[in-house]
Parts: C-alpha cells; structure tokens; sequence
C-alpha cells in the first residue's frame, strides 16, 4: 500500500471497528429494536452498511462484480431492514465477510483507478476514481457509526467516548 490509501485504509477501519464496537454487549431485542422515529434498528443499520456501502462500493462499483452491481439498478431499494429468519450472528458474521471482501478489492486496485461499473440511478453524479469513493466510504461510515452512538445511548446510557481514538 502506499502511504496515502494506507491512511485512508487505516481510518476507514477505525469507523468499522466504532460500528462493531458500539453494539457489543446489546441484547437481541435491542439489537432489533427500533429507536429513532424513522424505524430503522441498529442490526438494520448494520445490514445497509453491509450491502449499501461496504459491497454496494466495493464489489460493485470499484471492481464491477456483476453480480452485486446488477442488484443496483433504478428503483432499488436500500437494505435498510434484517431479511426474515436471517439471525443476529448472521448480519455481523455478513458485515465482517464484506469487510474483507472490500479489503481484497482496495488491495487489487489503485487509488486513481476508475471505478469499474456506475450505477444507473445516478445518471449525472460520478465519483471519478477509488480515492473519492473511498472518502466517500470514510464519510458514510463514519456518519453511521454516530448515528449507532446516539441510539446506542439512548438504549442504555452506554457511550463510544474516552481514550485515543487515533491509537492503536
């Protein structure tokens, strides 16, 4: 890696951490229950970041899987919700897998790459290359793990907050 993706590699995996890190120890009901006004659970939460971002992003658009960037299309909806019967340990063992999915993908390819499929539904919005997307990626990871400390505290008090968060 070169000095500049290694820094963008590293923060992106700090959020991810924050993500997984800030529902440890939650029960399956709260996992699963709905805090915020918009209904989304923080496991629903984690299975958009699953499919949304981490694969939507890098398997689809950076590497051009079809199979994934196919899925994509116009009118599609977000994965903003837990298929039926899929368990708890399968959204996060889901999560961790596209991790390393995505991980595999940035290895591959260079930062001022283009991305290999776009998808339709943006017809006039076009991130030009693997370093914007991966901002972009940062970006969204980041917005998401706040929003999964704000109901984190609001389920049971328990914030994301003290030490170093560059450490490490």
């Amino acid at each position: 890696m070169n000095a500049e993706l290694d820094a963008l590699k590293n923060a992106l995996d700090h959020q991810r951490h924050h993500v997984i890190g800030v529902l440890e120890g939650l029960s399956e009901e709260d996992l699963r229950r709905p805090v915020l006004p918009s209904g989304w659970s923080c496991l629903a939460l984690l299975r958009h970041l699953t499919a949304d971002v981490e694969r939507f992003w890098f398997r689809g658009v950076i590497a051009g899987d079809p199979d994934v960037a196919g899925q994509f299309t116009a009118g599609a909806e977000a994965h903003w919700y837990v298929p039926e019967g899929m368990s708890t340990e399968q959204v996060f063992a889901d999560y961790r897998a596209a991790i390393t999915a995505a991980d595999a993908v940035l290895a591959a390819t260079a930062l001022d790459q283009e991305p290999a499929a776009w998808p339709e539904f943006w017809p006039t919005w076009r991130l030009p290359d693997v370093r914007r997307i991966l901002i972009h990626v940062l970006t969204e990871v980041a917005c998401h793990s706040g929003h999964l400390d704000a109901a984190r505290e609001l389920i049971d008090g328990t914030t994301w907050l003290g030490g170093n968060p560059y450490a490490g």
